[in-house]
């Protein structure tokens, strides 16, 4: 067997959460619409319908390319891409080839960085629906996503392992998601990753003669998965002295296995040529640091202000800033006067949201902040019997208590839980753990 380097590059497209399309005025926002409701000529592709590019979308992408530390083109423009498919109407996506919004930039990994290529926008197609019609299995074809707002962030093939795509992943996954400029909500197929993946004999400079790309994958740990499929299958070939054909593959969740779909295609297979419907843009340094100004805070920001404002934990900011939800309802719940009045901590508010809110969207700041006060209330409970709970707790369990006499720590805390349990809950906790050291 021979040893092999993985090469991986990543090309993720995220739809943004504009209120219209990306050249038209149809809402942008079509999941679970009645299919083919939300259309208009314009993506509709019918002869005499010109495209209008949305401002947002363009604002937003280069807004995304400012978080990546990306170059912005003072020149831009939209070409078309000529394909042949059921799902794109007009049969070619207006896109952007040579000219893209946005150059270069960054994300840090633990395992090193991963340089961004390119950040360009274009329009979504449509969606194939497999089904089943009067006995006979067809394709059916819902054109409400078609022209919906997509930005395509492609790296360098900077990634050598699933573990890395996947941190990068997250990490681009939540800067979105701190713009604001989409939900990236995987399962209704906002964020869709796709790695391109081949491999080289360990040793080896410059990229491979070949590469496999998954196409639309709707989970990091799917993409994880298919990288680690695809790196097993690549070497397998290799090992037998068959280089892997460059094709196009998906990801079967079923059989935990990529599939084949088709050749892949080259960049001169699909016709490129300038949008003669949509002149260039052109952008000046004031427009784009106007730009820069009006962005919201990034992950690392949040994190670090969090740690030093609240005294959060390293574990407390880093759950919080990867799930955007939670991070929503902390700084909501920690900001409402009610939890400063009753002088709850921030590493308090932050446990109970980690700990205790399994869905963020489903609870208020308010209804948190009131669990939380009610939890911290007090009901008063005599001494005498504090003291006869904990008598009976520890005449109930002498091992706890020699356990704890010969050193063991944590057979006090079992004695205070049961003390607790015993109590109902009852009684100032504080006073109870004072007692109980005492009497051990």
């Amino acid at each position: 067997m021979n040893t092999y380097e993985p090469v991986i590059g990543l090309e993720i497209h995220v739809e943004l959460k504009t209120k219209s399309g990306m050249f038209c005025g149809c809402p942008a926002d079509h999941f679970a619409k009645e299919p083919n409701t939300a259309t208009c000529p314009v993506c509709l592709g019918l002869p005499g319908a010109l495209p209008v590019p949305n401002k947002k979308a363009v604002e937003w992408t280069i807004m995304l390319g400012l978080a990546l530390g990306s170059e912005i083109s003072e020149v831009s423009k939209f070409d078309r891409k000529h394909y042949f498919y059921p799902d794109l109407p007009k049969g070619y996506q207006i896109s952007q080839y040579d000219q893209p919004l946005c150059r270069g930039g960054m994300i840090a990994t633990s395992f090193g960085d991963v340089r961004i290529h390119r950040v360009h926008l274009e329009e979504d197609t449509g969606k194939l629906q497999h089904a089943t019609v009067d006995g006979k299995k067809v394709t059916l074809v819902d054109f409400n996503r078609s022209g919906v707002p997509l930005v395509e962030i492609v790296t360098e093939a900077d990634i050598k392992s699933s573990e890395q795509a996947k941190e990068f992943l997250k990490k681009l996954h939540q800067i979105v998601r701190f713009l604001g400029i989409s939900d990236a909500d995987m399962e209704k197929g906002s964020m869709r990753l796709e790695p391109n993946i081949s491999l080289r004999k360990a040793g080896e400079k410059g990229l491979p003669n070949y590469k496999v790309e998954v196409k639309n994958i709707n989970s990091f740990r799917f993409a994880a998965m298919a990288i680690e499929y695809e790196i097993k299958r690549h070497a397998l070939l290799l090992d037998n002295g068959t280089t892997p054909t460059q094709e196009t593959r998906g990801w079967d969740e079923a059989k935990n296995a990529t599939v084949s779909q088709r050749t892949k295609e080259e960049a001169a297979d699909y016709r490129y040529f300038p949008e003669p419907d949509i002149p260039p843009m052109r952008f000046t340094g004031a427009y784009i640091e106007n730009i820069r100004t009006h962005m919201p805070q990034l992950p690392d920001a949040y994190k670090a202000e969090v740690k030093a404002k609240y005294g959060l934990n390293d574990n407390q900011a880093n759950v919080l800033s990867e799930d955007f939800g939670k991070m929503k309802l902390f700084s909501g719940t920690v900001s409402l006067p009610a939890v400063q009045e009753a002088t709850i901590s921030g590493p308090a508010v932050a446990n109970w949201i980690i700990n205790k809110v399994p869905d963020a969207s489903s609870v208020s700041p308010a209804h948190v902040a009131e669990q939380i006060i009610q939890s911290k209330q007090v009901t008063h409970v005599d001494d005498s019997v504090l003291i006869a709970a904990i008598d009976a707790v520890l005449s109930e369990n002498p091992k706890a208590v020699a356990d704890y006499k010969a050193g063991k720590e944590q057979s006090k805390m079992f004695l205070y839980g049961t003390v607790l349990k015993r109590l109902a809950g009852k009684g100032d906790k504080q006073k109870v753990m004072d007692l109980l050291t005492g009497k051990l």
